[in-house]
């Protein structure tokens, strides 16, 4: 084995890499983090939208006190939010920039082209030309790589810009006054569409399934037997939310096909609370699935089947598919092929042990693609914390403590 550049490489800027490296470097190990800070957050999210978790969830995990998104609001001078209160898009972007530049200011905006085994180490190659060795990888990317558009529309939106998965467009201000169609029943998909509507765009929404909203926080927080049925956690109230964000390390212990089944049906599409009242009258649901897509001169023609198969055709000028993601490492193209065929998955998850390593020794994966080994808590920032402990505990034991 030959000398490594640097013994731990982050690949991603965002929470779950911020996190990670701020562990990193507050036990003094040497790391280089590539990625463009907060980019997904900020290039791929619409100015406008709110956080779906609680401001007491929102927090990029430090590791010492004095860094949460409440710290970061008395320090710039702001009020910091209520506990019920929806956390803006633009100030958790203000909050991370923060958190960086205080914990982890060595950001390189350089990105990862290529990730390749050599011998018992890894080679990274940057688009600046510059070959790093390491021998620690943690894959910290985010969720675009994994967005999931549903087939029929997947293939159209391979090669028409009229349709695509809601990440991919940012600022919706460009379709301002559109015709739009969005599919979905998420947070995502409900936003967007209250989003457009109060841009003046002409907006319908297409679900499989019935719209729904989570309870209010009064609601939630009623009587006292009502909190026990119910009782508060870091992804909404119920005993199911408790389990899943207070024990995310005996999850790996549940059976696959349990666990991958659990990621899919725990915290489903809904809306959060605040955004019931935005969406009124004005945006109207129509449950049914897509089963064909197809240009019809300048729009896009949609034919959709109700539960009894029975079709209709739906037109619009734009087709936002807010979908959702599915992880697949597959999809991950700047692993080099053979590194990525000897990642071992449980679906399109990597397969990880107790310190997020996946089968492949020294290569990490936090965050969303560890969902289906570490439970839905890892799909949020509240998970930072479990995960930047865990990986850097490990990092650290196997990793010579530095001189002087």
């Amino acid at each position: 084995m030959h000398e490594t550049d640097v013994p731990v490489v982050v690949i991603g800027a965002g929470p779950y890499g911020l996190a990670v490296a701020a562990h990193l470097q507050g036990r003094k190990m040497p790391v280089r983090v590539f990625g463009d800070p907060m980019s997904s957050w900020r290039d791929h999210m619409p100015p406008g939208m709110f956080l779906k978790s609680t401001p007491e969830a929102s927090s990029i995990a430090a590791p010492v006190p004095g860094y949460t998104l409440a710290d970061y609001c008395r320090r710039a001078g702001r009020l910091p939010l209520g506990p019920d209160e929806p956390v803006p898009i633009g100030l958790f972007i203000d909050y991370g920039e923060w958190f960086r530049c205080e914990l982890v200011p060595g950001v390189e905006p350089a990105r990862v082209s290529d990730l390749r085994q050599d011998g018992d180490d890894f080679l990274i190659r940057l688009d600046t030309g510059e070959q790093v060795s390491t021998g620690n990888v943690v894959v910290a990317t985010g969720l675009s790589r994994f967005a999931y558009v549903p087939e029929p529309l997947a293939a159209l939106a391979a090669s028409d810009a009229a349709v695509t998965h809601s990440c991919r467009y940012g600022d919706l201000a460009r379709l301002a006054g559109a015709d739009v169609v969005v599919v979905g029943a998420g947070q995502s998909a409900l936003e967007t569409a209250v989003l457009l509507h109060e841009l003046g765009s002409r907006v319908r929404v297409v679900a499989r399934r019935p719209v729904v909203f989570a309870d209010p926080p009064d609601d939630r927080r009623g009587s006292r037997s009502r909190a026990w049925r119910r009782p508060p956690s870091p992804l909404g109230p119920g005993w199911r939310h408790v389990a899943v964000s207070s024990l995310p390390a005996s999850f790996r212990y549940l059976p696959p096909a349990v666990r991958l089944r659990l990621v899919a049906r725990i915290l489903g599409p809904s809306g959060a609370w605040w955004l019931r009242e935005r969406f009124g009258p004005g945006i109207p649901v129509l449950q049914r699935h897509v089963v064909g897509a197809r240009r019809d001169g300048a729009a896009v023609k949609l034919t959709l089947a109700d539960a009894g198969g029975a079709t209709s055709t739906l037109t619009a000028d734009h087709v936002i598919a807010a979908t959702g993601y599915r992880v697949d490492v597959g999809r991950l193209d700047f692993l080099d092929p053979a590194l990525r065929s000897a990642v071992r998955r449980v679906g399109g998850f990597p397969r990880l042990g107790p310190a997020f390593e996946s089968s492949v020794p020294g290569l990490s994966f936090p965050g969303l693609a560890a969902a289906a080994s570490f439970g839905p808590l890892q799909r949020f920032v509240c998970g930072t914390g479990f995960a930047a402990r865990r990986i850097v505990a490990a990092l650290a034991a196997q990793t010579p403590a530095p001189v002087g």
